[in-house]
């Protein structure tokens, strides 16, 4: 009986990762089954087999989402049920009346139910400490889930003084609201059969961390028959073997042996071991996220369904805007297609640009408790709607100034929105809005000539050491160096493009300037993105009552270490004790600036080998990463949004 408990029982000690044994176990009973399926039922009963398999691999999710998250399976379940039948009188409203404004009624419904349910169990405390900061009161949160429970089951076994994050539920409800959305434009026809329906939100792979797939990219798949080419499998295989080297042998490794104990106290390391590990710790949060997402993409390949990719080597980014077109790609495509669009893009700024305008300038004005910049913000918001509303007999509606306005305020919003679906925390909106103005900055920037580049870059340079001068404060420090840096950079392109004017320039001269500016762009886009996770791992993996406190002073102590003087006697101690992870942080990021065609070169050619060769080399791979195993399993990080 306790082995039967502990195979089919809810441990929140232990819950189902892809790197424990047990889910490989699980995963092969699973696809014994699913073969045996695909099979055994014959052919010829099309639909109803597909159907079968459906079910089959929903109730197989469902059982993966409880060994995952226990009870909260139930949360899955309604939002399943609700999201299902809503978007079913959706459709039948429109069939019946194309004027009627019910669908519309009903979409807004499907997402109040959705955000809402989000919004409780994910931002409770940051909206509680928000009022009682604000206002001095002595709001708690209530788990009205748990105290439900406690009527149904013996009083007491659920606390109603703490809500715990379901795990997933992030990814589960933006995949829902896609589907309703879709329906309600028409995209796709509402899956008839629930089964079927509740298949596509809970499959097991991408279930808890993503990718975010889009319903009208995946109900498709649940009408095809199943297909996996020998030259598929492969590609299946090595994609597995692929993410669990990047999460085990080395997101966990740099976790455990340096990034933890920097950020978890980072008073008791110099400035440069600051610096490195927030250096690495940018490695790490790619090898482990898109580790998770090669496992994910390649188990549903094995069961013939194809999931989108999720990172296209972000780190070989120019520049702020192409980083995020390659990172979290499902993530940037939702919040596209269904927050930046709807704002109106680069077509038009209406309510939603206002209000969340106004949101952002309250809580801006709420964490600093200046309430003068409400000012500024509001001068800039009036602006803006005298040019949008009374100048367009002055500047064409269509102009390419029109145009990057509407752009910058949308993105931006879109920005700082996307920071908060990360964690409720004040360090992740800050991160999102420092993303957000990189783009901005980045935009403007290109539009800049030469002349203008080099002035701004002098003048934003010296202004900073003028200011770091007269604090003292190490945050000054550190910004009028990194502006110092950029400008040595900026100086160089000037310098060159001033010898260069009316001069020909041959193709092989062009060929290398390309390279070297590229180069120096990726290697600035990399350690923007860097700084900006500062922000984004000091407020993970924090008991979110008191997630704001602390996420902001580590934060602080790390910008205080990293800007205040250096000792460089510490530097060759460190790199000589921490020489294997310092090793690990150089291969991972050539590994990653490696040309895509040699990726996909090798990739292939795995998939390729014969299959006794494949198994030989996976039994070598897998003994090799699991001589990297810790002691303890360490939970992939994007399970806690």
């Amino acid at each position: 009986m306790n082995f039967l408990h502990h195979i089919l029982g809810f441990n929140e000690e232990s819950p189902l990762l892809f790197t424990q044994f047990y889910f490989w176990a699980f995963f092969a009973l699973v696809f014994a089954v699913f073969a045996l399926i695909m099979e055994a039922v014959p052919d010829r009963l099309g639909n109803k087999k597909l159907h079968l398999r459906n079910v089959y691999l929903m109730f197989v999710s469902w059982f993966f989402y409880y060994k995952t998250s226990g009870l909260f399976l139930l949360i899955l379940a309604f939002v399943t049920l609700s999201d299902w039948i809503i978007a079913q009188q959706i459709k039948k409203s429109q069939i019946s009346n194309p004027k009627s404004q019910i669908p519309k009624i009903l979409l807004a419904l499907s997402v109040t139910i959705d955000l809402g349910l989000l919004a409780y169990f994910k931002y409770a405390y940051f909206f509680t400490n928000m009022v009682n900061d604000l206002f001095g009161t002595g709001f708690r949160v209530f788990d009205i889930f748990a105290y439900v429970g406690n009527g149904f089951a013996d009083a007491g076994r659920f606390s109603v003084d703490t809500i715990v994050l379901p795990v997933g539920i992030s990814f589960y409800i933006f995949q829902v609201i896609s589907y309703t959305a879709d329906v309600y434009r028409g995209r796709i026809q509402p899956v008839k059969n629930i089964l079927d329906f509740g298949f596509y939100v809970s499959f097991f792979p991408q279930l808890v961390a993503g990718p975010i797939v889009r319903a009208e990219e995946f109900i498709p798949q649940l009408y095809k028959p199943y297909h996996l080419s020998r030259r598929w499998f492969g590609v299946a295989v090595f994609w597995i073997l692929n993410g669990l080297a990047k999460k085990i042998i080395m997101s966990d490794y740099l976790a455990v042996n340096l990034i933890d104990r920097v950020f978890d106290n980072p008073l008791l390391f110099s400035g440069f071991e600051n610096l490195f590990a927030l250096f690495a710790y940018s490695l790490q949060v790619y090898a482990d996220f898109s580790g998770y997402t090669d496992i994910a993409i390649g188990v549903a390949m094995l069961m013939g369904f194809y999931l989108p990719m999720n990172f296209n080597s972000p780190y070989k980014s120019q520049s702020p805007q192409e980083f995020w077109r390659r990172w979290h790609m499902s993530l940037g495509r939702w919040l596209k297609t269904y927050l930046y669009i709807p704002l109106g893009g680069n077509r038009s700024i209406g309510f939603g640009t206002y209000f969340w305008w106004t949101m952002i300038a309250f809580v801006s004005a709420a964490l600093t408790r200046w309430w003068w910049i409400l000012i500024p913000f509001a001068a800039f918001m009036v602006g803006v709607v005298i040019w949008d509303k009374w100048a367009k007999s002055i500047v064409d509606r269509q102009s390419s100034n029109r145009k990057l306005l509407y752009s910058n305020l949308n993105s931006f919003i879109t920005q700082v929105l996307g920071g908060l679906w990360h964690g409720a925390s004040w360090n992740f909106i800050i991160w999102g809005g420092i993303n957000g103005i990189g783009m901005i900055v980045e935009k403007i920037w290109r539009k800049m000539s030469w002349h203008v580049r080099f002035a701004s870059m002098t003048v934003l340079t010296a202004g900073l050491c003028v200011a770091d001068f007269l604090t003292n404060l190490p945050v000054w420090r550190l910004f009028a160096v990194w502006a110092a840096i950029i400008w040595i950079g900026t100086a160089i392109r000037y310098i060159y493009y001033l010898c260069t004017l009316d001069k020909e320039i041959t193709n092989h001269q062009l060929q290398i300037t390309n390279k070297l500016a590229q180069a120096w762009a990726i290697l600035q886009t990399f350690t923007f993105i860097t700084f900006t996770r500062l922000f984004f791992r000091s407020s993970s993996n924090l008991d979110p009552a008191t997630a704001n406190e602390v996420a902001w002073a580590t934060a602080k102590n790390m910008v205080n270490q990293i800007g205040g003087a250096w000792y460089n006697e510490v530097i060759l101690p460190f790199m000589w004790e921490f020489r294997w992870v310092v090793a690990m942080f150089v291969l991972g990021m050539i590994i990653h600036w490696l040309p895509t065609n040699w990726k996909r070169r090798y990739r292939l050619w795995f998939a390729k080998m014969p299959l006794w060769l494949m198994v030989l080399a996976v039994c070598a791979a897998i003994y090799m990463i699991y001589q990297f195993v810790t002691a303890d399993m360490q939970p992939f990080i994007y399970f806690q949004f």
